[in-house]
């Protein structure tokens, strides 16, 4: 039996190249080794404000991505979030027994609630149950993670122990997956920043979707350290980021990037970086523009009925342990 994996991704904003570098190319990587559900997750979405029209077609635009990216229907299940209402379910088991003092740790809620808790909605502050109850639903092995949301699994570890330890064993304890390269891909423009599809300065993220000519005056205009070396070094952080998309874009390796760049300036650096890019998304989106809303259909509503199958077999064992029928 192989290993299961469970992730998934917003359908806010616009999916950047460090989405793809730290996170969809890895995923479809696992998806050789290990049984993997990727899940387009609409409702943490709605913990802000969402045109419902907007996230309706974002929710698709995600799908198309996911496929385009390489992630296969036939090797891993793909649905999005509410067509399994296992998860909102669970949310609710797992709240009752969650503690105030650890969400209220929860940086990232710190971070969207902008200094203004009092008004914040319920939703964002727990969302990070919702997130539990996303990962236990399928009795996880692994879930690939950026550095920011190691938080989030240890809640869902805790949680599950809690769980175990009170009503009897029900859940698996999940592992991270950090991949050692591309996972923390720096903005173009604040290099101590990461990139971000939320981030105001469009200039710096490089969208999945963007045309050739805004990624190359993106690229263009991308801040550089002070010398002359195009290195990886962690004390030039702005170079070494662009570095490190080059090197996860062409394979090359490390040195083979330093070698490459070996007494050329930062100008024939940065037309070959935004080639580099350009080459890599034309064909991704035409991918993108493959699936139609039938396409979609005949994919993500056998993904949500695999999915409802497992989840629901989770969600009857964990009302059967508390007493619920």
């Amino acid at each position: 039996m192989k290993k299961r994996i469970f992730s998934g991704a917003q359908p806010t904003g616009q999916l950047h190249i460090g989405n793809y570098l730290g996170a969809l190319k890895n995923w479809v990587a696992l998806q050789e080794e290990y049984e993997s559900f990727y899940c387009i997750v609409n409702l943490h979405a709605v913990t802000l404000p969402q045109d419902p029209k907007v996230l309706r077609q974002k929710t698709l635009d995600l799908a198309r991505i996911y496929l385009a990216a390489g992630i296969d229907p036939e090797r891993s299940t793909i649905f999005i979030q509410s067509d399994v209402p296992e998860h909102a379910e669970l949310t609710w088991i797992l709240s009752c027994i969650a503690r105030m003092g650890e969400l209220e740790r929860m940086t990232q809620f710190k971070d969207k609630a902008k200094g203004n808790r009092e008004r914040s909605g319920v939703g964002l502050f727990s969302y990070p149950v919702l997130m539990a109850a996303d990962i236990l639903l399928y009795q996880t092995d692994l879930v690939p993670v950026g550095k920011d949301q190691k938080q989030h699994l240890e809640l869902t570890r805790d949680l599950a122990e809690r769980f175990n330890r009170d009503f009897g064993e029900t859940f698996k304890l999940p592992e991270p997956y950090i991949p050692p390269v591309g996972a923390n891909i720096r903005s173009l423009q604040e290099p101590d920043k990461k990139m971000s599809k939320s981030d105001e300065n469009a200039n710096g993220s490089i969208f999945l979707l963007d045309d050739a000519d805004t990624v190359t005056r993106k690229i263009k205009r991308a801040v550089t350290d002070s010398g002359t070396k195009i290195t990886f070094d962690e004390n030039r952080p702005a170079i070494t980021n662009l570095l490190t998309i080059f090197h996860l874009l062409t394979g090359k390796t490390n040195d083979e990037c330093e070698d490459h760049f070996a007494g050329k300036g930062y100008g024939q650096f940065k037309t070959e970086l935004a080639e580099a890019v350009v080459e890599f998304l034309r064909p991704f989106q035409e991918k993108v523009r493959e699936y139609d809303d039938a396409a979609l259909d005949g994919i993500l509503k056998p993904g949500a009925e695999k999915a409802r199958q497992i989840a629901g077999k989770t969600l009857a064992d964990a009302y059967s342990k508390m007493g619920i029928v």
